[in-house]
């Protein structure tokens, strides 16, 4: 099969022909349909200090897809050949405290399919029959390639009270993207969108957010104010892990509001807990991944109802032997989410 190889610890990976994988009698083998770049592969492809920590090649990366189950393991009984699925890609061990009190999701022994093993840009991926997520047919292949950070989005939004509160988000990569969406569908009154990039900002306004600032450039805590008139805002979803967007996070929060962090930062960032957190009376969540598998049912209801139009955020469509070049575009700042084909765009 055709694959995404990064076969050295330095910058870059080439498309290879490589030996289809092997499953367990517990593994199911997916003929992969579509899968999506996330910022993580750019890591993986650039070689940052992260990568060169985390990685250990010959790997193929790759933690977003959807496909057909092509084989499974004489042990596996819950799907048959041609069905219809994508995966939770995060591996839990099922044996910590976390597992056993039902937050698999801080696994504290995690292990990443496309990360830690290899994954799913390639024509066939392996996958455990336990994270294996059917899907139902009527949902677009360009959405199901997409549940990993669909589900992030939903976990962050849903994290506490949504309908009826003001929402911002910091942070409009495609996650915060998707944020937008999610919050609008369950009952936000108003949703702000914060982000200084302006390509991220256009689609934001196409996904409908009810005010779209650039920080950069204008005062966002003077903004929300004014529009909530003197309240802030109920909720701050923030998904960039800048400093200067935290920040803006703790400050546009109302008294006894919600901000929920996803946005991962490079370094410590510096609070005054007193007058950011303890004064307001305020809760802090730090958000990681998908909740198994409450997320997943509460994206695929969201999505077979037809809450949710996603495509402003899918910029980009390449085969698989393009995919270096879908690297740089994603380096430019002007894509989004770029779809991988593995054979040819369909």
């Amino acid at each position: 099969m055709l694959a995404v190889v990064k076969q050295d610890p330095a910058p870059g990976a080439e498309v290879r022909e490589v030996p289809i994988p092997a499953f367990g009698r517990t593994d199911v083998l997916v003929k992969v349909k579509v899968a999506s770049i996330c910022g993580t592969d750019l890591h993986i492809y650039n070689w940052d200090r992260w990568a060169q920590n985390r990685i250990h090649p010959p790997l193929i990366p790759g933690h977003e897809f959807c496909g057909e189950v092509a084989a499974f393991g004489n042990e596996v009984t819950s799907v048959k050949e041609g069905d219809f699925v994508s995966a939770e890609m995060h591996v839990a061990c099922g044996k910590c405290l976390q597992c056993r009190t039902g937050e698999a999701h801080i696994c504290q022994n995690v292990k990443i399919i496309g990360v830690d093993a290899n994954g799913a840009f390639a024509e066939y991926v392996v996958i455990p029959e336990s994270n294996i997520w059917k899907l139902d047919p009527g949902i677009p292949q360009e959405y199901a390639s997409i549940l990993d950070p669909l589900g992030n989005a939903v976990h962050t939004v849903l994290a506490g009270e949504i309908a009826a509160k003001t929402v911002a988000i910091t942070g409009c990569g495609p996650i915060g993207l998707f944020a937008i969406a999610v919050a609008r569908a369950v009952g936000a009154t108003s949703v702000f969108a914060i982000e200084v990039n302006e390509h991220r900002r256009k689609i934001a306004r196409e996904m409908k957010a009810d005010y779209v600032i650039d920080p950069s450039k204008e005062n966002a805590s003077a903004i929300v104010m004014e529009k909530t008139g003197g309240l802030m805002v109920d909720v701050v979803l923030e998904m960039a892990g800048h400093p200067d967007s935290i920040r803006t996070a703790f400050d546009i929060v109302r008294r006894g509001g919600r901000i929920s962090l996803l946005g991962l930062t490079s370094k410590p960032i510096s609070l005054n807990f007193s007058e950011d957190i303890i004064f307001k009376g305020i809760t802090v969540q730090g958000i990681n991944g998908r909740r198994m598998y409450q997320t997943w049912y509460q994206m695929t209801a969201l999505l077979k109802a037809g809450k949710l139009d996603l495509h402003p955020v899918i910029t980009d469509r390449i085969p698989m032997k393009d995919f270096s070049q879908a690297m740089e575009r994603l380096k430019t700042g002007e894509a989004s989410k770029i779809l991988v084909y593995p054979n040819s765009v369909r």
